[in-house]
């Protein structure tokens, strides 16, 4: 797939051409021939209330996008879509569960079943004091059948062991993007306003829309410095004045000044019970104390300078900064052959951590 350019000819590097920590797949599989292909159940991973004003559905869609169901629902409860909580975006050709969360009264809810059709059941519904909000849910739990690979399946068993053990680089994925790249086609001219001082209100008005850009450009940057550390093949190893993440949580820290890596923090690495982390560009707060210095730094600064135009104009924008960690180890992660040269992968993945970062690693997916 080639480069993507913008209208200011500034080229926008695919997700193709970024590093691989396991070489490039020489495995060629068919992807999502049939809906089934793909199932997607999401774990909440904390207890409904069972009281409140929100009624939350767990649902079944099949070939359906989370934000189609969204708008199904507000067009036959008529709620806002502001209004409507979901945890995360689910892949449209897919069978997938997730909750959503709806702030109607219980004689609102007798309209519910209205919902239903045949891409869309509910499996599930119960009252909270909340609103499900994005990032909330604990996990997702894949099935993924990959069909009539070009070579052996011993290839990517290979494959599978290696990453099984050695966790692949946690690279946003293709979804964040949008089709061939166009959210960042239309995000960079917006912040090269800002950063020749010509801003103008161009904006897309929907918040939504805005949003998406502005997590597309973020996640855009941090693919480029993990893509330069796996380059390095530090993109698993501790550098000097790196702020690591405590695995399963939004929790770092960095060592203290007097304090050297030793082989107790070695061994924590290696168990995957800590994590080499990134930025997420934006206003680093005042009280944060847990930025990168030394090294870790020195590469962040490189790729900081190098999309200036995207780091300024995040941080014009209000957004404020972050961290991600590098890496992440699929968990109950196993597989199976199946006939003929099919084989079907089941693992779960925490919150943030996207399954298309991880069948990169192992195969190259044709639709």
């Amino acid at each position: 797939m080639l480069d993507k350019t913008t209208s200011n000819n500034q080229k926008i590097v695919d997700l193709t051409r970024l590093n691989y920590a396991h070489g490039v797949p020489e495995s060629k599989v068919g992807f999502k021939q049939e809906v089934a292909d793909f199932q997607v159940d999401e774990e909440l991973g904390y207890d409904l209330t069972g009281a409140g004003e929100h009624l939350c559905l767990r649902v079944r869609k099949n070939d359906m996008s989370t934000m189609e169901v969204v708008r199904r629902i507000g067009d036959i409860l008529q709620l806002r879509i502001s209004d409507i909580g979901y945890a995360g975006l689910k892949d449209k050709r897919a069978y997938c569960t997730q909750w959503f969360s709806l702030p109607v009264s219980n004689e609102q809810a007798k309209a519910v079943k209205n919902i239903e059709c045949d891409k869309l059941e509910i499996m599930d519904s119960k009252r909270n004091a909340r609103k499900i909000k994005v990032g909330s849910h604990k996990s997702n739990h894949f099935r993924i059948r990959l069909r009539n690979s070009t070579e052996p399946l011993a290839v990517l068993e290979e494959r599978l062991q290696s990453i099984a053990t050695q966790g692949v680089p946690n690279y946003f994925g293709p979804q964040r993007f949008g089709r061939k790249m166009s959210n960042m086609v239309q995000v960079i001219p917006l912040m090269e306003q800002v950063s020749s001082g010509n801003a103008v209100n161009t904006l897309p008005r929907k918040r939504f829309k805005r949003s998406m850009l502005f997590s597309a450009a973020r996640a855009y940057l941090f693919n480029q410095l993990l893509s330069r550390r796996v380059g390095d093949d530090t993109w698993n190893r501790y550098m000097p004045g790196e702020a690591l993440n405590l695995n399963g949580t939004t929790r770092f820290f960095v060592l203290r000044e007097d304090e050297e890596w030793n082989a107790d923090y070695q061994q924590r690495l290696d168990r995957f019970d800590i994590h080499p982390s990134g930025p997420l560009f934006g206003i680093i707060a005042e009280k944060d104390r847990y930025t990168s210095k030394l090294e870790a730094a020195n590469v962040e600064t490189e790729i900081a300078t190098q999309f200036e135009s995207l780091v300024e104009g995040l941080k014009h924008y209000g957004l404020t900064a972050a961290r991600r960690p590098l890496r992440f180890i699929p968990d109950t992660f196993t597989w199976q052959q199946l006939t003929g040269k099919d084989m079907e992968l089941s693992f779960v993945l925490g919150k943030g951590s996207y399954a298309t970062s991880l069948l990169r690693e192992i195969c190259v997916t044709e639709p």
